[in-house]
């Protein structure tokens, strides 16, 4: 096979490659990384001479420069600059292991745009669902806000099992007094106030699922903000500090 230069001009460490793997490592999951293999050093150190602006938008290994497709994991849930949605909530959580140290991260955006990072609920000995359903509760918070204001809200969350247990299971949990049928409903008092809520607001916003980590800013911008509670301890629900290096934050790693 002939050896190929990889260029990356955006990505986590920039440079010229010559060897896959270690390319990858700095472009994979990078929000708009910027890459292009060549076939010779020579075309490598002059494509990377003239910078990210004559860079090709996203390519892989040996294909043209044609700009790729932004991924998306659903119809119903587009990048936040080209949402319907007025404002959009993303939350997540982290476990260090799991069980573990946990965390909830959230990232509000207004018309297209971040206006709001939150990070903490920390505990010592969470699971990755329960930082999950407190990151989902915290957000369902902020969307009754908006929706008090008339805003059209959407919230987005990557954990199936957050969604369902408040949209689908909860109804009948409640029903029969709060048991299931072959053991106990972990994280019971969690999903009882997030229930709560989203029954009373279920019909005025949107909850949707968000695939993690596929270069959604919103997504991606959560999940730092998770570490970050894992990282700091912070038990309370704190906002991030501004103003916002948001190229900075995707850049910590990943929970």
């Amino acid at each position: 096979m002939a050896k190929k230069f990889y260029v990356v001009w955006q990505g986590r460490e920039t440079g010229i490659f010559t060897d896959w793997p270690t390319a990858q490592r700095s472009v994979d999951k990078f929000p708009n990384a910027r890459f292009k293999s060549f076939p010779t050093r020579a075309e490598a150190e002059a494509a990377f001479s003239q910078g990210a602006a004559a860079a090709p938008k996203r390519t892989s290994p040996g294909r043209s420069s044609t700009p790729a497709t932004k991924p998306r994991s659903t119809a119903s849930t587009p990048s936040a600059a080209e949402s319907e949605f007025q404002m959009q909530i993303y939350c997540d959580g982290a476990c260090e292991p799991n069980p573990g140290e946990a965390g909830s991260g959230m990232a509000v955006y207004r018309d297209g745009k971040v206006e709001q990072l939150w990070y903490g609920l920390y505990n010592p000995q969470g699971t990755n669902n329960s930082a999950e359903l407190n990151a989902l509760y915290q957000s369902l918070c902020v969307a009754e806000q908006g929706i008090r204001q008339g805003l059209s809200v959407q919230v987005l969350c990557d954990s199936t099992y957050a969604i369902n247990c408040i949209s689908k299971w909860a109804a009948g949990w409640q029903r029969k007094d709060w048991t299931k049928s072959g053991g106990e409903i972990k994280n019971l008092e969690i999903i009882k106030q997030a229930f709560a809520l989203y029954s009373e607001i279920a019909d005025r916003f949107t909850l949707s699922h968000v695939k993690a980590h596929v270069g959604t800013e919103g997504n991606e911008l959560a999940d730092r903000m998770s570490i970050v509670a894992v990282e700091t301890k912070e038990k309370a629900f704190v906002r991030y500090q501004e103003p916002y290096d948001i190229q900075y934050l995707l850049s910590l790693r990943q929970g």
